[in-house]
C-alpha cells in the first residue's frame, strides 16, 4: 500500500468524507489481490470491504467480476475499456461467492430491516444490496475495494460507474458553512435555488490563458458572462467562458449547479481560497488551511538575465501554491524559497527551468548565528588623532552587562556634570550599535546586553559626532574582550509525525541532533514526538526523516528561541566564519 494513500485517508478523516479504495496494477509481476485486501483492512479495519474480484493474475490479469451483480468483465489488454459481460470463470467462482457473502454480511450489519432478512434468507435481494450499500457509503460505514490495471484500462470503465451509483454528489453534503464580512458565522444550503456563491480552491498560471482559476459552485446556478462580486477583495468580477475541464481539455458550458466544479480564466483580482457570489447575499467560505513550511533553501539566480525574470517567475508560481514561501532574511542577507519537503522545492526550481527559462541555485541556507555576553565589562573607549589644522578628540566609559533573553540591546545615559555633551550622547550609542552589528567572534550580530555610559571627556574645538561614534565603537570591542561572548543559535519547536513503530527511531535521532524531548502523543496510529532542536542539526531532517520512516513521516517546525551554542561547536563556527573572511579579504585585494 503506497504511503500517500495513509495521508489522504487521513485528510478524509478531517473533513468526512465518504471514500473508496482502488487496487491498481494487478498485472505486475508478483501482485496479489488478496495480499492487498489484507494489508489494507490491517491498517483501516474490517469495514475496508471488496466489492469486485480479480479475473486472473499479474500478467494474466484480463477481467474483473462485480460482486453485486455477479457478472465477469473481460477486457482486451490497451483496448477501448469497455468490459464484455459474461458468466464467472469457474476457477473464480468460489473465492468471488466468498468475497460475496462476506460483502452481503457487511451491508446488513448497519440495518435492523437487512440483518432480519439475513438471518432468514442468508442473503439479500440485490435491490436491498444496492440501497444498504449506497446508505453505507454514504454514512461511512463502508469503504468499498475496487480493482484495475490503469495502463491496460482494465476495469477502469466499472470505477466511474460505481463513482456515479455510490459516491455521493457535492449537494448530499447538504450545507456549507461560511461568515459574512462583518465575522457572524452562517450556512448556506448547497442547492440550486439558493443565492449563487463559489469558493476557488486552486489557480494555475497557463502561457495562452493566463491566470486559469478552478472554482467549485457552492450554492445557486452560475450562467456564462454573469458578474460576481470577490467579497475577499470587494471588487467585481465577469466569468466570462466557463468551461469544464477534463485533464488539459476545456469544454465551454452555458451554466454550472451546485456542487460542480469548472474554471474560468482571466479574473481580474481573484486568487486561490476567494469566495465570489451575488452581491446581495454575501459569505464567506474559510480558506484551505495550508501547513507551514517544513524546509528552507536559499536560492540565486545564476545571470543578471535570470536575476531580471526570477520576481515575475515566483509571483507567479507563488500565486499557484500558497504553500509556498520567498522571504529575505534580514540578518543573512539571503532569499529564502520554503516549501513543504526538498522534493517540493526542488519541483518548484525545475517549474522555473522549464516554464519560465530562468535558473536558480539552491543551497543551504546560513544559520543565523547571534553573539552575546556572559560577563560584565567596564571599559573606556578614547579615539584622539592630531593631524593639522582640527584634530579629533572624543572618550567615554561604558559598563557592559547581560539581558534576559530577547532583551536585545538598552542603552543607559548616566552621565552627569555634562562629562559628555547632549549632543555627542547619540553618536556613543550609534558607534555601540554599528560595532554589535558587526558582531565580534564570528561577525554575527551581538544581541541582549546593556551599556551604561556613565562618564567620558570631550575638547571644545576637536571634539565632533564622527570623534565619538569612533569612541562608542573602541569602547564597546574591549567591553567584548572582557564580557565572556558565547554564540547563540535559533533552537526550533519541532513536531514530527510517523506511524508509532517509528517512535524509537526518531527519539534517537532527536538526541542525536542536540534534541530535548519535550513530550509524545498519540493521534490514532500516529506518534506525535515533540522537541527542541538546533536549526542547524534540523537542514536535512526532511530526508532523512522520509528515509527513517518510508515516505510516512512528516514535521512541523516554528521558531522558539535562541540558546547558547556548545563551546565545541562554537569553535568551529568562529573558525569557520573568520575563514570566510579572510577569503573575502583575498578576493578583494585581487
Amino acid at each position: 500500500m503506497e504511503v500517500q494513500t495513509e495521508k489522504v485517508w487521513e485528510f478524509a478523516n478531517r473533513y468526512q468524507l465518504p471514500r473508496a479504495l482502488v487496487v491498481n496494477e494487478l498485472d505486475r509481476e508478483r501482485s496479489s489481490f488478496e495480499r492487498s485486501v489484507e494489508s489494507i483492512q490491517s491498517v483501516f479495519g474490517r469495514n475496508a470491504v471488496p466489492i469486485e474480484w480479480p479475473i486472473g493474475e499479474e500478467k494474466g490479469f484480463t477481467g474483473v467480476i462485480d460482486l453485486l451483480t455477479m457478472k465477469a468483465y473481460s477486457y482486451t489488454p490497451g483496448g477501448n475499456g469497455k468490459g464484455q459481460a459474461g458468466d464467472i470463470p469457474p476457477g473464480v467462482k468460489t473465492a468471488a461467492e466468498a468475497a460475496r457473502d462476506k460483502l452481503v454480511e457487511m451491508i446488513a450489519e448497519g440495518n435492523d430491516a437487512f440483518m432480519e432478512e439475513f438471518f432468514d434468507k442468508g442473503t439479500l435481494a440485490p435491490e436491498h444490496i444496492v440501497e444498504g450499500l449506497s446508505e453505507a457509503v454514504a454514512t461511512q460505514r463502508l469503504f468499498p475495494i475496487l480493482c484495475s490495471s490503469a495502463t491496460n484500462l482494465i476495469g477502469t470503465d466499472l470505477i466511474l460507474n460505481f463513482a456515479a451509483d455510490f459516491l455521493p454528489s457535492g449537494v448530499a453534503r447538504g450545507t456549507a458553512k461560511g461568515k459574512t464580512p462583518d465575522g457572524k458565522e452562517v450556512e448556506r444550503k448547497i442547492s440550486d435555488t439558493e443565492p449563487v456563491s463559489l469558493f476557488v480552491f486552486k489557480t494555475a498560471a497557463d502561457a495562452f490563458a493566463g491566470r486559469v482559476s478552478y472554482f467549485k459552485v457552492m450554492s445557486g446556478v452560475l450562467v456564462n458572462d454573469a458578474n460576481l462580486v470577490n467579497y475577499n477583495r470587494s471588487g467585481s468580477e465577469r466569468l466570462a467562458h466557463i468551461s469544464l475541464l477534463q485533464g488539459k481539455t476545456a469544454t465551454a458550458v452555458p451554466e454550472f449547479h451546485a456542487g460542480d466544479i469548472g474554471t474560468v480564466a482571466k479574473l481580474k483580482d481573484t486568487l486561490t481560497g476567494d469566495t465570489l457570489g451575488d452581491k446581495a447575499s454575501p459569505i464567506l467560505y474559510p480558506a484551505v488551511a495550508l501547513p507551514e513550511p517544513s524546509i528552507s533553501f536559499a536560492i540565486a539566480p545564476n545571470s543578471r538575465g535570470d536575476e531580471d525574470r526570477l520576481g515575475n517567475a515566483l509571483h507567479k508560481i507563488l500565486e499557484e501554491d500558497l504553500s509556498l514561501r520567498f522571504y529575505r532574511d534580514p540578518q543573512t542577507k539571503e532569499f529564502l524559497l520554503g516549501g513543504a519537503g526538498q522534493q517540493h522545492v526542488e519541483v518548484i526550481v525545475s517549474k522555473l527551468k522549464k516554464r519560465y527559462n530562468v535558473d536558480v541555485t539552491l543551497k543551504a541556507p546560513k544559520v543565523p548565528y547571534r553573539e552575546t555576553i556572559t560577563g560584565k565589562a567596564d571599559v573606556q573607549g578614547r579615539h584622539k588623532k592630531q593631524t593639522g589644522g582640527h584634530g579629533q578628540y572624543g572618550d567615554c566609559k561604558i559598563k557592559m552587562e547581560p539581558l534576559p533573553r530577547g532583551g536585545s540591546f538598552e542603552f543607559v545615559n548616566d552621565i552627569f556634570g555634562g562629562a559628555i555633551p547632549k549632543n555627542y550622547i547619540p553618536a556613543v550609542e550609534k558607534g555601540i550599535i554599528d560595532s554589535a552589528a558587526r558582531g565580534y567572534l564570528a561577525g554575527y550580530p551581538v544581541v541582549d546586553f546593556r551599556v551604561i555610559l556613565y562618564d567620558g571627556s570631550y575638547h571644545d574645538v576637536d571634539s565632533s559626532e564622527m570623534a565619538f561614534k569612533i569612541a562608542g565603537s573602541l569602547a564597546f570591542k574591549k567591553a567584548m574582550e572582557q564580557a565572556r561572548p558565547v554564540l547563540l543559535e535559533p533552537i526550533m519547536n519541532v513536531e514530527v509525525y510517523a506511524p508509532d513503530q517509528y517512535s524509537g527511531d526518531l527519539i534517537g535521532d532527536m538526541n542525536g541532533r542536540r534534541g530535548r524531548i519535550q513530550g509524545m502523543d498519540t493521534r490514532g496510529n500516529t506518534q506525535v514526538v515533540k522537541a527542541q532542536v538546533p536549526m542547524s542539526e534540523m537542514l536535512t531532517y526532511s530526508s532523512n526523516l522520509t528515509s527513517m520512516t518510508q515516505g510516512r513521516g512528516s514535521f512541523a517546525m516554528e521558531f522558539s528561541h535562541y540558546d547558547v551554542v556548545p563551546a565545541h561547536i562554537a569553535e568551529k563556527i568562529v573558525a569557520a566564519a573568520k575563514a570566510a573572511r579572510a577569503g573575502e579579504e583575498v578576493e578583494e585585494e585581487g
